[in-house]
């Protein structure tokens, strides 16, 4: 039977359907395996070594002269500088020392490829010593002779120029002295001994016989001397405070015995093995605890301190730092700083090195949580305690009497966060230090470097230039190595005198290969915040071929902190990350530093405590980014990504969930999406407290991403190592577990046997990180299987 018209039409049309929808599917765009490889031209194996020069690691010698090793295109050369001469020359004829190493040694060498990166100079300048070929040689200055005079020494032996402060050691050194069992030592400030953790028990080897003997022997499973395993931290070294005079040392025997256990099972053929580690949770009834010590190293004799254990926190950050011990130039006092388990409360006692009495000397309170940016100094002479407070909603510096705990008077004032201290000189009283935000109209980021004396007067600027400084000072405090730079302005390096003027300049980065590449700068961007006022920061990457005509998807790669920030370093940088490399397949790139981070004020930096998964520093992200649209026409609100790893793989779904209508895709690494499953110091300096609700909820519920899954709208991915020890897998598994209960589609890669960071799976999770913002938010076709590094490890 014929079929009728009707359907011959409709088998007409329905073939036309098909024929079109074949064409629109061919026609779709792709981004191809040469898009890729030019992409991957931008990441830092193959545009770091195209910045040649602009950096100085000064060797100090006792008369403020100093050598360094400087990078050239064709080679390397060595620098001496004498500043009271203002002079830089050549630390030796190249040349000549060439000809006369080649001749001594039976080798060919070239004057600006010699076998040596670090060199010793003698007295009076006129020899240089150094390491190669496993011999220690001489050679004049002048390259007049070259002569063996024994055995390499080792790169970590000091001699005139060797080891200063910034000084770029010589090849080898290796991992330092160890024990017979290969532990690492720590060795006393005389060197003769070397104290190192064996069957939880604290141990010291004689350095000249090997001897080894016992200085505990009551440590048990869990309950060690000077070790600082707890939650994410794993080391074998021994966390310890020798005296000055090497007699005694201060440490602490961390009790976990009570703690609760994490689990991670590895990934192989057969019977996998499981890890066991103590990681302490936010709420949990027994934490890592600290009880203070003082051991008599030649007696064997441990005094333990008269005042309660202390929880496993520092002033510092997150885990025991042996700068919180303080020790009187005389080893008969010791300083120590407690911080209580919320971080609220900080205080700083006394000890009686021999009798173990404590005596309190002074607190400070405060409703978020306390840290020091710059460490915390006693000044025995003067029996003064110099205290690190953000008390005026600044990070500043005051002085206190370490006798009555009595505040003195306030050293550092004004708008701008000191942020650490280079240099304390008791004699004269005077502090050299680093700031944010105290030159006018440059980036609060940037940070320069002041002196000034304790008793507050005679403030200096050291640093006058625009830009992101760091600081090398002379053994004399005349003179400092000054580093500048900014993100889009290459490293600066000029020596200058004790009131910050120019004595000389000394070397400036040659980025003109980078240039040659087509490489471009990020753009520095400045936003308003969620309240339209604040003025918040950043970094924009864009296409090196951007047409403003057409219109850009956005990817937001962030950081939220609260302990740091997206952007990171200010200073000039050729990589960043893959932030280049992916808007160069044809995204503008964005890294945002919201409220909530630090570097800046108390309150700036507070603005989400409390609120971690609600906030991530996310509506600030959204605003910055709006108004970037308002700026730059080429942006596509319409398609914006975002990803982070660790607290931004956290971020980065709380956005997709809080936010659905904002953010399309985003991909989440590693992230700590519960703080009730990650190791309780973070969570509960930054959150506070777990409080458990009559109802058996908590105040962490609500800011666990799982709790919000059944909102996500756009595409996720989520990734995680399945050994990671820091972030326990379990955090992205608890996502999972909710996408599932609601129905949501969702991608996931987890990495058999990976850690936090990924190791050898960081290209293919770079890669696939690439291939999902392609096809789902630029909508077009990734290259099937591109392998990044190929070509540097012989792959195709």
């Amino acid at each position: 039977m014929r079929p009728s018209t009707h359907r011959v039409i409709v088998l007409f049309l329905a073939s036309a359907a098909l024929l079109a929808a074949s064409a629109a599917a061919s026609q779709t765009a792709r981004v191809t395996a040469a898009d890729y490889a030019r992409a991957e031209g931008f990441l830092a194996p193959n545009v770091n070594d195209l910045v040649i020069g602009g950096q100085v690691s000064a060797n100090w010698l006792d008369d403020d002269q100093f050598w360094y090793r400087n990078e050239l295109a064709d080679g390397a050369e060595f620098i001496l500088v004498d500043p009271e001469a203002r002079t830089r020359e050549r630390a030796f004829d190249h040349e000549r020392l060439a000809a006369a190493l080649s001749a001594a040694s039976g080798e060919s060498y070239e004057a600006l490829d010699l076998p040596f990166d670090s060199i010793e100079l003698s007295d009076d300048n006129t020899r240089v010593s150094f390491d190669a070929d496993e011999r220690r040689w001489t050679c004049e200055v002048d390259g007049s002779s070259c002569s063996v005079v024994g055995e390499a020494e080792s790169a970590g032996r000091g001699g005139r120029g060797r080891g200063g402060r910034g000084g770029r050691g010589g090849r080898g050194g290796g991992r330092g002295p160890t024990s017979t069992d290969d532990r690492p030592l720590a060795v006393s400030p005389d060197g003769t001994l070397g104290a190192f953790i064996r069957d939880w028990n604290l141990w010291v080897r004689d350095m000249e016989s090997g001897r080894e003997r016992a200085l505990t022997t009551d440590g048990v499973e869990h309950f060690g001397y000077a070790t600082d395993n707890a939650g994410w931290r794993f080391s074998d070294r021994a966390m310890v405070s020798w005296s000055p005079d090497s007699t005694k040392i201060a440490t602490q025997q961390q009790d976990e015995r009570q703690v609760g256990e994490m689990y991670f099972i590895n990934t192989i053929a057969g019977h996998p093995t499981l890890r066991v580690t103590r990681y302490p949770l936010p709420g949990d009834p027994e934490v890592a605890m600290l009880h203070r010590i003082v051991i008599d190293v030649e007696a064997g004799e441990v005094t333990r301190l008269d005042m309660p254990p202390d929880y496993h926190r520092a002033t510092l950050g997150d885990d025991i730092d042996m700068n919180d011990y303080q020790w009187s130039p005389d080893g008969s006092r010791l300083a120590i700083a407690s911080v209580s388990r919320d971080h609220k409360h900080a205080w700083v006692s006394v000890a009686d090195a021999v009798t173990g009495a404590v005596r309190k000397v002074m607190e400070e309170r405060i409703t978020t949580h306390y840290e020091s940016h710059t460490g915390w100094r006693v000044l025995w002479e003067t029996n003064e305690l110099l205290w690190y407070s953000e008390r005026d909603d600044w990070g500043h510096l005051y002085l206190y009497d370490l006798e009555t705990g009595a505040l003195k008077h306030q050293i550092t004032r004004g708008d701008g966060p000191v942020l650490s201290i280079e240099r304390l000189d008791e004699e004269e009283r005077t502090i050299w230090f680093g700031a944010n935000g105290r030159e006018p109209g440059q980036d609060p980021y940037f940070r320069h470097f002041y002196r000034i004396d304790l008793d507050g007067n005679d403030y200096v600027s050291l640093t006058p230039d625009v830009g992101n400084h760091s600081i090398q000072l002379s053994p004399s405090g005349r003179y400092l190595v000054d580093t500048y730079s900014q993100p889009d302005v290459p490293p600066v390096v000029a020596l200058r005198d004790a009131d910050g003027d120019l004595v000389m300049p000394l070397e400036e980065a040659d980025i003109s290969g980078l240039l040659a590449t087509g490489w471009q700068p990020p753009i520095p961007i400045t936003m308003k915040a969620r309240d339209g006022e604040t003025d918040i920061y950043g970094l924009m990457f864009r296409p090196t071929d951007l047409d403003p005509s057409q219109k850009y998807p956005i990817v937001n790669q962030v950081y939220p902190g609260p302990q740091s920030g997206s952007t990171g370093s200010r200073s000039f940088s050729a990589a960043r990350g893959d932030r280049q490399a992916l808007a160069e397949l044809g995204f503008i790139v964005v890294s945002i530093d919201g409220m909530g981070t630090p570097g800046r004020s108390k309150s700036f930096q507070d603005a989400y405590f409390g609120a971690m998964g609600r906030d991530n520093t996310i509506p600030d992200q959204i605003a910055g980014m709006q108004d970037l649209a308002a700026r730059y026409p080429w942006i596509d609100l319409e398609r914006v990504g975002i990803w982070g790893h660790s607290g931004g793989g956290f971020a980065t779904t709380s956005a997709m969930f809080r936010y659905p209508e904002f953010f399309k895709v985003g991909i989440a690494e590693s992230g700590n999406h519960d703080q009730r499953v990650y190791e309780d110091d973070w969570g509960e300096r930054y959150q506070g407290l777990l409080e458990r609700s009559p109802d058996g909820g908590d105040n962490y519920d609500i800011e666990a991403n799982q709790s919000f899954a059944k909102d996500l709208q756009g595409r996720l991915l989520l990734a995680h190592g399945t050994m990671d020890t820091n972030v326990p897998p379990d955090e992205t598994l608890l996502v999972v577990e909710a996408l599932i209960e609601a129905n949501k589609d969702f991608d996931l890669i987890m990495i058999p046997n990976a850690g936090h960071g990924y190791g050898d799976a960081s290209n293919y999770m770079m890669r696939r990180r690439w291939d999902y913002f392609v096809k789902w938010l630029l909508g077009a076709e990734p290259p099937r299987e591109y392998e990044i590094g190929a070509s540097r490890n012989g792959g195709r």
